[in-house]
Protein backbone atom coordinates (compact mmCIF):
# COMPACT_ATOMS: atom_id res chain seq x y z
CA UNK A 1 0.00 0.00 0.00
CA UNK A 2 1.33 3.43 -0.94
CA UNK A 3 1.67 5.85 1.97
CA UNK A 4 0.15 9.30 1.65
CA UNK A 5 2.99 11.85 1.40
CA UNK A 6 3.36 14.16 4.37
CA UNK A 7 2.34 17.81 3.94
CA UNK A 8 5.21 20.18 3.14
CA UNK A 9 7.12 22.03 5.83
CA UNK A 10 6.85 25.76 6.51
CA UNK A 11 9.47 27.88 8.25
CA UNK A 12 8.47 31.34 9.50
CA UNK A 13 10.98 33.82 10.89
CA UNK A 14 10.71 37.13 12.71
CA UNK A 15 13.04 39.86 11.42
CA UNK A 16 14.25 42.31 14.09
CA UNK A 17 16.74 40.78 16.53
CA UNK A 18 16.33 37.42 14.82
CA UNK A 19 17.67 37.85 11.28
CA UNK A 20 18.91 41.41 11.71
CA UNK A 21 20.17 43.34 14.70
CA UNK A 22 17.83 46.27 15.29
CA UNK A 23 19.07 49.24 17.32
CA UNK A 24 15.92 51.20 18.09
CA UNK A 25 17.89 53.88 19.94
CA UNK A 26 19.72 54.74 16.73
CA UNK A 27 16.40 55.04 14.94
CA UNK A 28 14.78 57.18 17.64
CA UNK A 29 17.76 59.54 17.76
CA UNK A 30 17.61 60.09 14.00
CA UNK A 31 13.83 60.58 14.04
CA UNK A 32 14.19 63.10 16.85
CA UNK A 33 16.67 65.04 14.74
CA UNK A 34 14.40 64.89 11.68
CA UNK A 35 11.17 65.90 13.44
CA UNK A 36 12.58 68.19 16.13
CA UNK A 37 10.82 66.21 18.87
CA UNK A 38 12.77 64.82 21.83
CA UNK A 39 12.63 61.08 22.43
CA UNK A 40 9.83 61.16 25.01
CA UNK A 41 7.63 63.36 22.80
CA UNK A 42 8.33 61.23 19.76
CA UNK A 43 7.22 58.13 21.62
CA UNK A 44 4.15 59.88 23.04
CA UNK A 45 2.95 61.07 19.65
CA UNK A 46 3.21 57.71 17.87
CA UNK A 47 4.23 54.64 19.79
CA UNK A 48 2.78 55.09 23.27
CA UNK A 49 -0.72 55.86 21.97
CA UNK A 50 -0.81 52.70 19.86
CA UNK A 51 -0.41 54.01 16.31
CA UNK A 52 2.44 51.63 15.49
CA UNK A 53 0.57 48.65 16.92
CA UNK A 54 -2.40 49.65 14.79
CA UNK A 55 -0.14 49.67 11.73
CA UNK A 56 1.24 46.23 12.57
CA UNK A 57 -2.31 44.88 12.81
CA UNK A 58 -3.28 46.18 9.37
CA UNK A 59 -4.96 49.38 10.53
CA UNK A 60 -3.61 51.43 7.63
CA UNK A 61 -4.60 50.56 4.09
CA UNK A 62 -1.13 51.07 2.63
CA UNK A 63 2.21 52.76 3.16
CA UNK A 64 0.96 56.12 1.94
CA UNK A 65 -1.82 56.18 4.52
CA UNK A 66 0.64 55.15 7.22
CA UNK A 67 3.10 57.92 6.33
CA UNK A 68 0.35 60.55 6.16
CA UNK A 69 -0.77 59.58 9.67
CA UNK A 70 2.82 59.66 10.91
CA UNK A 71 3.28 63.18 9.50
CA UNK A 72 0.06 64.36 11.15
CA UNK A 73 1.22 62.98 14.47
CA UNK A 74 4.64 64.61 14.13
CA UNK A 75 3.18 67.87 12.75
CA UNK A 76 5.93 68.08 10.13
CA UNK A 77 6.89 66.70 6.74
CA UNK A 78 8.56 63.29 6.84
CA UNK A 79 9.76 62.28 3.36
CA UNK A 80 9.39 58.55 2.79
CA UNK A 81 13.02 58.34 1.70
CA UNK A 82 14.15 59.79 5.04
CA UNK A 83 11.82 57.57 7.06
CA UNK A 84 13.17 54.52 5.23
CA UNK A 85 16.81 55.61 5.46
CA UNK A 86 16.51 56.10 9.22
CA UNK A 87 14.88 52.71 9.78
CA UNK A 88 17.40 50.93 7.59
CA UNK A 89 20.36 52.57 9.31
CA UNK A 90 19.29 50.92 12.57
CA UNK A 91 19.48 47.41 11.06
CA UNK A 92 22.45 45.08 10.56
CA UNK A 93 22.12 41.66 8.91
CA UNK A 94 23.11 38.60 10.96
CA UNK A 95 24.68 36.20 8.43
CA UNK A 96 24.59 33.05 10.59
CA UNK A 97 20.89 33.55 11.27
CA UNK A 98 20.16 34.17 7.59
CA UNK A 99 22.08 30.97 6.84
CA UNK A 100 19.45 29.17 8.95
CA UNK A 101 16.81 30.42 6.52
CA UNK A 102 18.83 29.07 3.60
CA UNK A 103 19.03 25.68 5.31
CA UNK A 104 15.29 25.75 5.94
CA UNK A 105 14.60 26.59 2.30
CA UNK A 106 16.15 23.26 1.32
CA UNK A 107 13.41 21.45 3.24
CA UNK A 108 10.26 23.52 2.68
CA UNK A 109 8.80 26.97 2.18
CA UNK A 110 10.29 29.90 4.10
CA UNK A 111 8.48 33.11 4.99
CA UNK A 112 9.08 36.26 6.99
CA UNK A 113 6.56 37.20 9.69
CA UNK A 114 7.51 40.51 11.30
CA UNK A 115 5.44 42.91 13.40
CA UNK A 116 5.57 45.82 10.99
CA UNK A 117 3.24 47.99 8.96
CA UNK A 118 2.75 48.39 5.21
CA UNK A 119 5.40 51.08 4.76
CA UNK A 120 8.06 48.80 6.21
CA UNK A 121 6.89 46.12 3.79
CA UNK A 122 7.91 48.37 0.90
CA UNK A 123 11.47 48.70 2.13
CA UNK A 124 12.54 45.43 3.74
CA UNK A 125 14.25 44.29 0.54
CA UNK A 126 16.36 47.47 0.63
CA UNK A 127 17.15 47.37 4.34
CA UNK A 128 18.32 43.75 4.34
CA UNK A 129 19.26 42.72 0.77
CA UNK A 130 19.93 39.11 1.80
CA UNK A 131 16.31 38.57 2.81
CA UNK A 132 14.69 38.64 -0.66
CA UNK A 133 17.42 36.26 -1.81
CA UNK A 134 16.26 33.62 0.67
CA UNK A 135 12.56 34.46 1.08
CA UNK A 136 11.66 35.45 -2.47
CA UNK A 137 8.26 37.12 -2.43
CA UNK A 138 7.38 35.88 1.06
CA UNK A 139 8.54 39.00 2.94
CA UNK A 140 5.34 39.42 4.92
CA UNK A 141 4.64 41.98 7.58
CA UNK A 142 1.87 41.18 10.04
CA UNK A 143 -0.15 44.02 8.52
CA UNK A 144 -0.72 41.74 5.53
CA UNK A 145 -2.70 39.41 7.77
CA UNK A 146 -4.78 41.97 9.69
CA UNK A 147 -3.41 41.01 13.11
CA UNK A 148 -0.13 41.26 14.99
CA UNK A 149 1.95 38.89 17.05
CA UNK A 150 1.29 37.48 19.63
CA UNK A 151 -2.37 37.25 18.59
CA UNK A 152 -3.20 33.66 17.55
CA UNK A 153 -5.08 34.97 14.51
CA UNK A 154 -1.93 36.18 12.78
CA UNK A 155 -0.37 32.73 13.00
CA UNK A 156 -3.55 31.02 11.84
CA UNK A 157 -3.81 33.35 8.86
CA UNK A 158 -0.13 32.95 8.00
CA UNK A 159 -0.22 29.16 7.84
CA UNK A 160 -3.49 29.31 5.89
CA UNK A 161 -1.86 31.73 3.45
CA UNK A 162 1.04 29.35 2.93
CA UNK A 163 -1.17 26.27 2.80
CA UNK A 164 0.74 24.31 5.44
CA UNK A 165 -0.76 22.93 8.68
CA UNK A 166 0.41 24.40 11.98
CA UNK A 167 1.93 21.13 13.13
CA UNK A 168 4.27 21.18 10.12
CA UNK A 169 5.33 24.77 10.77
CA UNK A 170 8.47 26.11 12.46
CA UNK A 171 8.61 29.66 13.85
CA UNK A 172 11.48 31.66 15.36
CA UNK A 173 11.07 34.90 17.34
CA UNK A 174 12.97 36.82 20.03
CA UNK A 175 9.86 37.68 22.08
CA UNK A 176 8.56 35.05 24.55
CA UNK A 177 4.96 36.21 24.12
CA UNK A 178 5.17 35.74 20.35
CA UNK A 179 6.59 32.26 20.79
CA UNK A 180 3.70 31.46 23.15
CA UNK A 181 1.19 32.81 20.62
CA UNK A 182 2.56 30.55 17.91
CA UNK A 183 2.59 27.52 20.20
CA UNK A 184 -1.03 28.19 21.14
CA UNK A 185 -2.11 27.26 17.60
CA UNK A 186 0.15 24.19 17.35
CA UNK A 187 3.24 25.69 15.69
CA UNK A 188 6.70 24.51 16.73
CA UNK A 189 8.15 27.80 18.00
CA UNK A 190 11.68 28.61 19.14
CA UNK A 191 12.75 31.53 21.33
CA UNK A 192 15.79 33.21 19.80
CA UNK A 193 18.23 34.63 22.33
CA UNK A 194 21.63 36.25 21.94
CA UNK A 195 23.56 32.96 21.70
CA UNK A 196 20.93 30.88 19.88
CA UNK A 197 22.24 28.84 16.95
CA UNK A 198 19.15 29.01 14.78
CA UNK A 199 20.67 26.62 12.25
CA UNK A 200 20.67 23.80 14.78
CA UNK A 201 17.03 24.43 15.70
CA UNK A 202 16.04 24.28 12.03
CA UNK A 203 17.94 21.02 11.53
CA UNK A 204 16.38 19.50 14.66
CA UNK A 205 12.87 20.41 13.49
CA UNK A 206 13.51 18.87 10.07
CA UNK A 207 14.87 15.68 11.65
CA UNK A 208 11.89 15.40 14.00
CA UNK A 209 9.42 15.85 11.14
CA UNK A 210 11.03 13.02 9.21
CA UNK A 211 11.01 10.56 12.08
CA UNK A 212 8.65 7.63 11.44
CA UNK A 213 5.37 7.76 13.31
CA UNK A 214 5.11 5.31 16.22
CA UNK A 215 3.12 2.16 15.47
CA UNK A 216 -0.08 1.97 17.46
Amino acid sequence: MNETPAPPLLFLFDMDDVLVRYDWKVRMAALSELTGHPFEELRRRWWDCGHEMRAEAGGFADGDEYLAAFERAMECDVPESDWARIRGAAMTELPERIEAVRIASEHGRVGLLTNNGPLAGRWIHEWAPSLPEVFGEHLDTTSNFGARKPEPEVFERAVLHHGVPAERTFFADDMPENVAGARSVGIHAVLVEHDTDLREHVRAFVAAQHEPSPVA
